[in-house]
């Protein structure tokens, strides 16, 4: 059924709580990184990526602070998250919003399948017409 308001509001900081505590993890992993790079050490592909996605959070944080510091500010952030979809956090995110991603990229990587087998399709066509 429905939720009640304190329910909510206990859902809201949970969320809120999680998301700043998968941060503070992920910036510790970071600086280890950094500090693995400052001595001359190579990070992996995957290392890079978590690297570069942490300090992505990190600069995305400062907005996103605003709206948790300032009294009401936080209703106004469905309206922001609206008009600038990756604003939050990647700590932040719900799984809802996860999933409609893959799901996005996956159907893109469909449609580019798709026109790929065409497009092959289309080229053995030619060289069948070519050779017969």
């Amino acid at each position: 059924g429905r939720k009640s308001l304190c329910q909510k509001i206990v859902d809201e900081l949970k969320h809120y709580y999680s998301g700043f505590h998968l941060l503070w993890i992920d910036t510790k992993v970071a600086a280890r990184m950094v500090w693995r790079l400052l001595h001359g050490q190579v990070l992996t592909r995957r290392e890079r990526r978590r690297l570069l996605r942490t300090c992505a959070d990190l600069f995305r944080l400062v907005p996103f602070l605003v709206f948790v510091i300032v009294p009401f500010m936080e209703f106004l952030l469905p309206v922001f998250l609206k008009l600038f979809p990756e604003m939050l956090p990647s700590t932040f995110e719900t799984e809802s919003k996860k999933e409609e991603k893959q799901k996005k990229k996956l159907n893109a990587k469909l449609e580019l399948a798709k026109f790929l087998q065409e497009t092959i399709a289309e080229m053995a066509k030619r060289n069948k017409a070519d050779t017969g």
